[in-house]
């Protein structure tokens, strides 16, 4: 499960994951789904121990597969969302948390195909020069 949270200002919310998978890189907010919980519940958790914002969780963005270790596929539900409260601030495995503009993350270390994801989710305007699959 992932959150696409975007403030007043038009920017999206990112963390860098402090562990692997994905260490290093800046990524949606988000994580696996425990037992008993629906999407939104996951969304909302994830959400809070990463960034320390509530939010409130919207309409579905899309899903995405990614590969994980050996041949395990993870199918990714990513939401839209609205902070609602709390201070922004990196807990649980996320090493910083930030607000950026759109236009700044052709720049920095993503996770792969987060860029393409947005973009052909229409969420972001799709970069020069980027790919056109998602």
């Amino acid at each position: 499960m992932g959150a696409i949270i975007f403030n007043e200002s038009g920017q999206i919310l990112l963390v860098r994951r402090g562990h692997p998978p994905g260490e290093g890189l800046w990524s949606v907010p988000g994580g696996r789904i425990e037992p008993g919980e629906s999407d939104a519940e996951a969304v909302a958790r994830e959400v809070l121990e990463e960034t320390g914002l509530t939010v409130s969780v919207g309409s579905l963005a899309g899903v995405v597969d990614r590969p994980g270790p050996g041949r395990v596929v993870y199918e990714i539900r990513d939401y839209l969302a609205e902070a609602t409260g709390g201070t922004l601030a990196a807990g649980d495995d996320a090493a910083d948390a930030r607000w950026f503009d759109p236009g700044e993350l052709p720049d920095l270390p993503l996770s792969p195909g987060l860029l393409d994801v947005l973009a052909g989710w229409a969420l972001i305007d799709r970069p020069p020069g980027s790919s056109a699959t998602g």
